[in-house]
């Protein structure tokens, strides 16, 4: 056997049991929910062939409706504030420019090494009717029969969740952007101060356009997690009430599973999986125009 054939052999053996379990575990199910997306098969019996008629009837829905919107929202806090703000106390531990820096680096990041459902029960309990919330809007409005009704709205309700999901995980991406930040040389930073440099030029001239690599790529998890978001939300209001807190989600969940609609819950997984894929191309498409400009 030649060299050549060697490397393709050793190749094949070496990558061809993870290719075969990648395949069985995500693009078979991908494909098939695919398939299964345009017939209305229930989990047994014959699959009935339904055209485009799930789609039609998912975009028909109120509800699936009102799930995008909360799913937007959760985006919008995840990449506009849970990003952003991650950044910023990253920045600010990494310059030193507050004291007991190790103190607020752990507890910041703490929230996340709390189970996803005890964080939601907690703050269930307190923004619930007998929670720390409605107890001080009691103080302050002297009413003691005063409720903390925002749930029962249905264009706020979502907010609370909003709340707890950037309490969450801005730790994660603030460690995440201070283990980057460390890789910057000192060196660099202090020759931009020797020029002159201000603190906001440091930050837009010499720091952002290394970290732009880190910026896409917690960006696009970012998108992935929020359109999947499921565990806090269902463990927080189960999507209710009145499905004023659902996600896409928990509809797919609660169709597939509840209402034994398979086709119908794998026509709205592929739905996610194109609107993910779509957010993440333009964002892409962002990115390698702003890499271009700062490359240029």
């Amino acid at each position: 056997m030649t060299e050549k054939n060697l490397k393709r052999v050793s190749y094949a053996v070496l990558t061809g049991p993870a290719l075969l379990i990648y395949a069985f575990i995500i693009v078979f199910p991908i494909l098939y929910s695919l398939y299964l997306g345009f017939s209305d098969w229930n989990g047994y019996g014959p699959i009935v062939p339904t055209g485009f008629q799930n789609y039609l009837k998912m975009f028909q829905d109120p509800v699936f409706l009102h799930g995008l919107r909360n799913n937007m929202l959760v985006v919008a806090v995840s990449v506009f504030g849970q990003i952003p703000l991650g950044f910023v106390l990253a920045y600010i531990l990494y310059r030193k420019l507050v004291k007991g820096a190790k103190f607020f680096e752990t507890m910041i990041f703490l929230p996340i090494t709390i189970s996803s459902v005890v964080v939601a029960i907690l703050w269930s309990n307190i923004f619930g009717p007998a929670g720390a919330v409605t107890a001080i809007l009691r103080l302050i409005r002297h009413d003691p029969r005063m409720v903390f009704t925002v749930f029962e709205n249905r264009t706020w309700a979502i907010f609370p969740i909003l709340f707890v999901i950037l309490l969450i995980y801005t730790g994660l991406y603030m460690v995440i952007f201070l283990a980057n930040l460390q890789k910057i040389s000192p060196s660099v930073i202090e020759a931009a101060v020797i020029d002159g440099a201000s603190e906001g030029q440091v930050l837009g001239r010499v720091i952002l356009p290394a970290m732009l690599g880190v910026l896409f790529t917690t960006i696009v998890f970012a998108i992935s997690g929020s359109l999947k978001s499921f565990d806090l939300i269902y463990a927080m209001t189960g999507g209710g009430p009145a499905h004023y807190t659902e996600v896409i989600a928990i509809y797919m969940y609660v169709k597939t599973f509840s209402g034994s609609h398979f086709g119908f819950g794998s026509a709205v997984s592929v739905f996610i999986v194109v609107l993910s894929l779509g957010m993440i191309g333009v964002v892409q498409a962002v990115f390698g125009r702003l890499e271009a400009r700062y490359e240029g």
